[in-house]
């Protein structure tokens, strides 16, 4: 049973993936944390966070939330959609991953900044190894991405008053759904194993772990940062 007293984590994206692994290592560190997404994995059952299904893209529904939980201390962005099969290049493909990936994390910390000013709290924004790489496939995902470091650290600029410390990270290739079809892929998978200088993909955790310290009171002196954990796949 969560203590009441424990402090409040809202993770968008929460029920799977990297949102998820994050939720896990926060619970682990004694947050209670509720999870807003649509979509979750079989992890989440019996982790002891507490799941509302939403759309990260409705203001109304998020503003409701936000007003239900004024204690809330941290907040996660971690709701992001990636298409495949050349989809981000139609109009409503590209609206519609932006919408999500840049558009949600703006109006989640909106809806939040009174109460994370309250608790004098800190934002985690995911951006990408693709914030700063071309990708040949995916022009919405990765201009998504690139605009939330920006995002990143102007929010970090504009918050700092509220006492509100604003910092991302940008994963590299990690063990998730999202990039499966290409650790299915013998070729694409051989190529970026040979360019890591770490020699393997990251595991969530590694991510998750990242994110918790960034929110921590341990990087109390640091905002408007943005932590590649992509084991040197950036520099090599």
């Amino acid at each position: 049973m969560t203590n009441t007293s424990s402090p409040v984590a809202v993770i968008t994206g929460g029920g799977t993936g990297l949102g998820l692994a994050t939720g896990l290592e926060l619970r682990a560190r004694g947050y209670r944390v509720l999870a807003l997404g649509l979509d979750t994995e079989p992890e989440l059952e019996g982790s002891g966070i507490t799941f509302e299904r939403m759309d990260i893209t409705d203001a109304a529904a998020v503003q409701a939330v936000a007003i239900r939980e004024p204690d809330v201390s941290v907040l996660v962005n971690a709701a992001g959609v990636i298409l495949r099969e050349g989809r981000e290049f139609t109009i409503e493909g590209f609206r519609q991953v932006v919408d999500i990936n840049l558009n949600g994390t703006q109006l989640a910390c909106l809806a939040f900044r009174e109460a994370l000013a309250r608790q004098r709290g800190a934002v985690l924004n995911f951006a990408s190894m693709w914030s700063y790489f071309g990708s040949a496939h995916n022009p919405a995902y990765t201009a998504s991405k690139g605009a939330v470091v920006a995002l990143t650290r102007s929010l970090a600029v504009a918050l700092a008053p509220q006492h509100i410390r604003v910092n991302a990270v940008a994963p590299g290739w990690i063990k998730t759904r999202m990039a499966a079809p290409v650790m299915a892929d013998p070729l694409r998978s051989a190529a970026v194993l040979q360019r890591l200088p770490a020699g393997m993909m990251g595991e969530p955790a590694d991510v998750a772990k990242a994110a918790a310290f960034l929110l921590s009171a341990d990087a109390r002196y640091i905002t408007g940062v943005t932590l590649p954990v992509d084991g040197g796949y950036s520099i090599a």
